[in-house]
């Protein structure tokens, strides 16, 4: 029986967050993964055959279009997880599991996203989800007592991780912890760069305010460029109204398309601010530049002139500049994917192990040793550290 749990906060979506918990899954496919709801058709296709076991909030009336509305449910649900039996816990959190409950002498390592984002920057959230006014009346009340929750959570674990050096600034300034920066995984395989290009750029994203999509649609217009948009949510409606004829709205598309179009467009516009932002990664994967807001997770990933170009405001004229900066340059596909492995799930995986070794009780080095081979077929030559002593 595995020593180690996996805890994530829900599978409602699929994002960055979600791909932590399937390369986790990945390195220890024998460890029960703990989280409070579960839909199957958005669970990562690795975690179709994994052992999830969910909290009673599955059993709760739509969830998966009012899943933020039964915030004030989640602490008791991650606070009632009976996780005594486990040695070490792996959390992947933005806002509810790292409030796991430990044994006394277990230890416990928090892959953080981000500290909650709907607590800690309030009023851009109510902006950027558009909120009414009586949802804006009474929601200070009810994040008042989920703030004093989650800075008691935030204690529970033992180390943290951050996805970018920003959430490990944000980290320590909204929780005074200190925490390691491990970038999350890209899936470099899933991607190949094509041999001809198509006249368009790309959006891949979820359709939601704070994205800042817009800026994109204008720029396309202003300039009168091809542009592709993959990805649904609720702002889809207002961009829509916003788009000229040469702006095509595809919605969630399968990942042979999502791979197809991310390797014959001329380049991702991603122009919101992001805490990591895996999108340009992957697309850079598939041999295709950015252009990116400076700002966010971006300036962490995007090696201006090589693997894309900045814009300093967001404002649509930025986007029409740094979209002309971008066709006056010329991009090596080969130095763009060498870029995106350096992201590469299985480095991910080594680097997660490498700093578990280095703090996991020693009755978890069978778990340990079986995701080092795993990820050895690949990496015959990394070095694996010492587990630490039992505590």
């Amino acid at each position: 029986m595995s020593k180690i749990a996996l805890v994530h906060d829900y599978f409602i979506q699929m994002g960055g967050a979600e791909r932590v918990a399937e390369a986790m899954h990945d390195s220890f496919p024998s460890a029960p993964i703990y989280t409070t709801v579960a839909l199957q058709h958005r669970l990562p296709k690795g975690l179709l055959n994994a052992d999830i076991r969910t909290s009673p909030m599955q059993r709760l009336p739509g969830m998966e279009h009012r899943f933020r509305q039964y915030f004030m449910l989640y602490p008791f649900a991650v606070e009632n997880f009976d996780l005594s039996e486990f040695d070490l816990i792996f959390s992947s959190s933005s806002g509810y599991a790292k409030g796991v409950r430990r044994r006394r002498n277990a230890i416990h390592v928090c892959y953080c996203h981000t500290p909650m984002r709907w607590v800690w920057r309030y009023e851009d959230y109510v902006e950027r989800e558009r909120f009414g006014g009586m949802a804006r009346s009474a929601l200070p009340l009810f994040m008042w007592g989920l703030k004093k929750w989650d800075l008691r959570a935030a204690q529970q674990p033992n180390y943290y991780i951050a996805n970018s050096h920003l959430v490990a600034e944000r980290i320590k300034k909204v929780y005074g912890r200190d925490a390691v920066v491990i970038p999350p995984p890209i899936d470099v395989e899933r991607f190949q760069p094509a041999s001809d290009i198509d006249d368009y750029y790309l959006v891949l994203s979820r359709l939601v305010s704070y994205k800042r999509i817009d800026l994109a649609i204008e720029a396309c217009n202003r300039l009168g460029r091809k542009l592709v948009i993959i990805g649904d949510g609720p702002d889809r409606q207002r961009l829509e109204k916003l788009a000229g004829p040469k702006t095509k709205f595809l919605g969630r598309q399968r990942d042979e398309r999502v791979n197809y179009y991310a390797s014959h467009c001329r380049a991702l516009l991603f122009p919101g601010e992001e805490d990591f932002g895996m999108v340009p990664l992957e697309v850079n994967a598939a041999g295709r530049p950015v252009i990116a807001f400076r700002g966010g997770g971006a300036v962490e990933t995007v090696v201006e002139g090589i693997t894309g170009v900045f814009f300093d405001s967001p404002q649509r004229d930025a986007v029409v500049a740094a979209i002309e900066d971008f066709e006056s340059r010329s991009w090596q596909p080969l130095a763009l994917r060498e870029h995106a492995e350096k992201f590469d799930r299985k480095v991910f995986a080594f680097r997660v192990l490498q700093f578990l070794g280095s703090v996991a009780p020693a009755s978890c080095v069978g778990d340990l040793l079986e995701g080092a081979r795993q990820l050895s077929f690949d990496k015959p030559l990394r070095p694996w550290p010492r587990l630490a002593a039992a505590r």
